[in-house]
């Protein structure tokens, strides 16, 4: 079943200052999607250590997205897809984690901001960036 899956990069706008990215990223989030333990993990920290939210606010950040969307395990077949994901697409570890659950969630599009917009996996995914415009 085709879906979403959400880059960290994406859902730290929704706590940002940065407005218009913020309602783009509620946009697409809005319609559901898939995210991994890791991108909550990666989520928490960049929330604690590089937007300053204290526990309280970084928890109910958290609360909220596990709300909206679907959370997966990382598992050891995830590690192990993300490791052939890395060799053969020379990805980055995490990113090729990322890539993995994404895929194993059944997802066809992963947004991210930081991956290279319009690379597609033969495994039938593909990353877009929601900020990019066309022009």
């Amino acid at each position: 079943m085709p879906g979403s899956f959400f880059d960290t990069n994406v859902l730290v706008y929704v706590a940002s200052g940065d407005s218009a990215k913020a309602d783009r990223a509620e946009e697409i989030i809005g319609g559901g999607g898939v995210i991994s333990v890791q991108v909550l993990n990666e989520l928490t920290r960049v929330a604690r250590r590089k937007m300053g939210m204290g526990w309280p606010d970084t928890r109910s950040l958290l609360s909220v997205l596990r709300s909206l969307l679907a959370v997966r395990p990382i598992t050891v077949e995830t590690h192990e897809t993300g490791l052939a994901l890395a060799e053969r697409y020379n990805l980055a570890t995490y990113d090729a984690m990322i890539v993995a659950s994404a895929l194993q969630a059944g997802c066809d599009t992963l947004w991210s901001e930081d991956m290279q917009h319009g690379m597609e996996f033969g495994e039938g995914l593909r990353i877009v960036n929601p900020f990019r415009t066309t022009g």
